[in-house]
């Protein structure tokens, strides 16, 4: 009976470990990616060099793993004998790739998480290929433990292309300027295209004056905030039909100017096969009554631009321009005066506004528009201070302890609107009672050792103000404020409250005079755009859109 019973006890703990053994994982599961499609221009045969075509296959991991085995990859070259002619990318050659003819092999000791390129290749139309031949690219995966699905680009010799002129445009304006903005394009592909959609995005100080029934319009802005973003998208879609080795030319006006904001603003224009431009946000169409045309234009595609240019390369479609404006931005500091007694805490709020009247935005490098400085008085310390304020010495070098410095330098994102204000609530111990202790707000441009008037502001005096605790005369007389939140982004709406006081701990008050600064525009996510300085102009400025033009005759 004993014997009977260890062996039931046997068995369920047998089966007690099989159903706590934990089950293995399924295999991870890959996806390889590339473009759907790449078109190629004809060899030129004798004449010269075929053009190359670039494609990128990638592989996505988005588990939150990585994958730690070796993986191989291989892409068949066999469909495309006698159509095109394969060779790794210049960055690609040496990268665990090898090229062999008949088949690409790559390996990859492991995959990261996200998405990893694969293999880059440089595809060229084969020298007796013919306008029309497709064969299709595939490359596939392996690796133990693992599952890959594959993708395929469909390769083709021929089809169309779009290539847009470059505009002769004005790159110093004043506000309220205007000027035409011709666009001018061909088709220098193989290939008819039906229909084409004309982009123009322009940033916050310049736009478009004419609207078309055909056209759409929008902009990436939050409400209130058109500079948050900075964009302004309209798309027209010009029908018909527009044969190869034909120019084309838009009948119809389109005006640029120049708004009373504006400073250093940018424009891109493109045109695209319809259904292949970029999607626009929520847009509006307008029933003026009013189409945007196309005519045919004398001449044809110059074959020398043919030659230099990619079918289907997008780079050849599209165009971008600089504009820098004469005009001026007024950066007004807030004075702030504080009252309390030993050991109490007070809040306060430290800043500037932007007078106008135009918006400042450093699109090129990103770099922070203005530096307010901020010199605490005796008997003060900071014990809260915000994101984007940094600690340092009275002679402004820089400190490790961000709490209880003589001096704060807090810096906006790489826009400011033209009606923007910033603030930067503090938090302040009264440690001792200094009778009239008085400090600075500055606001200006980034030096080593603080601030410095912009060149663009055309009123230096009032970069400067006052920051008493316990005055002695009771300080600057508070006005109405608006109170934001703790840290300097950007917001759409504020509330308005009647006074400037505000108290974090005890019973210390603190006024702003001038005006308490709502925090409306200094989000560094503005505007999204690369860049250096802000007298740049004349092309460069988008560097998503950094393109090659090309030339007709």
């Amino acid at each position: 009976m004993r014997k009977r019973i260890s062996l039931l006890a046997a068995g369920a703990l047998v089966a007690l470990g099989l159903a706590t053994t934990p089950a293995h994982a399924a295999d991870p599961v890959f996806t390889l990616a590339g473009p759907a499609g790449i078109g190629l221009r004809p060899h030129p045969g004798q004449s010269g060099e075929p053009q190359k075509t670039s494609v990128e296959f990638r592989i996505l991991n988005d588990s939150t793993q990585t994958f730690d085995r070796q993986s191989t990859f291989t892409i068949d070259l066999t469909p495309l004998k006698g159509i095109a002619d394969v060779t790794l990318a210049k960055e690609q050659q040496g990268a665990n790739c090898t090229l062999a003819a008949t088949a690409v092999t790559c390996t990859r000791w492991a995959l990261w998480t996200g998405e990893t390129t694969v293999v880059g290749l440089d595809v060229r139309a084969a020298k007796d290929s013919k306008v029309g031949r497709t064969a299709d690219l595939t490359v596939t995966g392996r690796a133990e433990g693992a599952t890959f699905k594959s993708a395929t680009t469909k390769v083709r010799v021929g089809g169309p292309d779009l290539v847009l002129d470059r505009a002769d445009l004005k790159a110093q304006l004043k506000p309220g300027d205007k000027q035409n903005l011709p666009i001018i394009f061909a088709n220098e592909g193989t290939d008819p295209v039906n229909g084409v959609v004309l982009e123009v995005r322009t940033t916050h100080g310049i736009g478009l004056v004419e609207q078309y029934d055909n056209c759409s319009y929008s902009e990436d802005s939050a409400a209130g905030q058109p500079w948050n973003t900075g964009w302004s998208t309209v798309q027209c879609l010009l029908e018909g039909e527009y044969e190869p080795g034909a120019l084309y030319g838009v009948d119809g006006p389109l005006t640029l100017k120049a708004a009373p904001h504006a400073f250093v603003d940018g424009l891109t224009y493109a045109v695209y096969a319809a259904g292949d431009q970029p999607k626009s946000g929520k847009h509006r169409t307008p029933a003026g009554g009013k189409k945007l045309a196309v005519a045919k234009q004398a001449g044809k595609a110059s074959a020398q631009s043919a030659q230099q240019t990619g079918d289907l390369d997008p780079r050849d479609n599209i165009q971008e321009f600089d504009f820098a404006t004469r005009n001026t931005a007024d950066l007004v500091a807030a004075g702030v005066s504080l009252k309390g007694k030993a050991g109490e805490t007070v809040r306060a709020d430290f800043g500037f506004r932007n007078n106008g009247p135009a918006w400042v935005a450093y699109l090129r490098s990103g770099e922070s528009v203005a530096r307010t400085d901020i010199v605490i008085p005796a008997g003060a310390k900071a014990t809260r201070v915000p994101a984007g304020c940094t600690g340092v010495n009275a002679n402004g070098t820089p400190r490790e302890q961000a709490l209880g410095a003589p001096r704060y330098f807090c810096s906006t994102g790489h826009v400011v609107g033209e009606a923007a204000a910033f603030s930067y609530p503090f938090e302040l111990k009264i440690e001792t009672v200094v009778a009239d202790a008085k400090g600075s707000v500055t606001v200006g441009e980034w030096t080593a050792e603080g601030t410095t008037p912009h060149r663009w502001d055309p009123n230096a005096a009032n970069n400067k103000g006052a920051f008493v605790i316990n005055a002695k005369d009771g300080g600057p007389a508070p006005t109405p404020t608006t109170s934001v939140g703790p840290t300097p982004t950007a917001s759409a709406t504020a509330t308005a409250t009647a006074t400037a006081s505000a108290s974090a701990t005890g019973t210390g008050s603190g006024t702003t005079a001038n005006g308490g600064l709502a925090s409306t525009g200094s989000s560094a996510a503005a505007i999204a755009l690369g860049g250096a300085v802000l007298v740049a102009a004349g092309g460069g400025l988008f560097l998503a859109f950094r393109r090659k033009a090309g030339g007709h005759a």
